[in-house]
């Protein structure tokens, strides 16, 4: 094995060099890949932008009825439009979501406990890869957890993803966990994230950080960025803003969405940092602009 005895530390990320594998193709390292590998990232990331807007729904695999997700049924008809991926679990998407949508699916592929264990860390592959097909998932999507407890099994359920996504053109969407004693550092991040990219997924589903435009350069596969805990409207779209900034391919929001007063401007606003290239004052603005036109601010 490598001895990692001496290494030093990397410093030189090149953060203002584009990726040079891109080729004619959109999405960041995808230059190799299949045709239908390529077509179903094509369906997550915009091609006009090689962008995304995520939407996640997924907390019920093991929150059940979060706040904001007792209805899925009058929720997502809401949002579906300004979203580019839905992210959610087999059980919601086909009960939940009409076929007619025809929006890329992340298809939340993972599982293993639930709130009512301390331990979340034992997660392993739960949805069949035929299932996946059945579905036509863009992607599937892996709960990892590095440098902590499960790291080893979650490791090799990834691997075992991504050989089987690998054998049918299905992308892997790593997720890169955290938990309550889980370091949340760029050096983290940068492992983190570099890890899964080695084990071949072809997203990385992270956190923004301090000094994210080096976790992004370092990471030679799209990443996008997940919105976490419910926090202000305004805060929530800098977060977005300072991701994009900082070299992330799109963000994955789930609370910041479906937990705002206005969820249907708050996705727009979104999109507006993620597509077009708005501040995030300029989003927030845009935000304030169509409550204010709704009547309701």
């Amino acid at each position: 094995m490598a001895d990692v005895a001496g290494n030093k530390d990397a410093k030189n990320f090149s953060e203002a060099v584009p990726f040079a594998n891109n080729g004619d193709f959109h999405v960041k390292g995808a230059a190799n890949y299949d045709w239908g590998m390529k077509d179903r990232l094509s369906r997550i990331f915009n091609p006009q932008t090689g962008k995304t807007v995520m939407l996640a729904f997924d907390h019920g695999y093991f929150m059940g009825p979060t706040s904001g997700l007792e209805r899925l049924d009058l929720l997502i008809p809401r949002l579906a439009d300004y979203a580019d991926c839905l992210m959610g679990t087999r059980g919601a998407i086909r009960s939940s979501v009409p076929a007619t949508y025809n929006k890329a699916i992340a298809l939340r592929a993972s599982s293993g406990s639930s709130v009512l264990q301390d331990d979340l860390s034992q997660e392993s592959m739960v949805v069949d890869i035929d299932d996946a097909i059945k579905m036509n998932a863009s992607a599937i999507a892996i709960q990892t957890f590095i440098g902590a407890k499960g790291q080893k099994e979650t490791i090799e359920e990834l691997n075992r993803a991504v050989n089987l996504g690998s054998k049918y053109s299905i992308p892997t969407m790593g997720v890169v966990a955290v938990g309550k004693e889980m370091e949340r550092t760029t050096q983290f991040f940068l492992l983190a994230t570099r890890m899964l990219a080695e084990f071949g997924v072809q997203i990385v589903k992270t956190y923004y950080c301090e000094d994210f435009e080096k976790v992004a350069s370092a990471c030679p596969v799209p990443l996008v960025v997940a919105g976490g805990k419910k926090i202000p409207e305004k805060d929530a779209l800098t977060l977005a803003y300072r991701a994009i900034e900082g070299g992330a391919a799109g963000v994955d929001m789930g609370r910041n969405i479906f937990q705002s007063k206005y969820p249907e401007e708050m996705i727009q606003a979104i999109g507006k940092v993620v597509h077009e290239g708005y501040s995030d004052r300029e989003a927030y603005e845009f935000f304030q602009q169509a409550v204010t036109v709704k009547g309701e601010l």
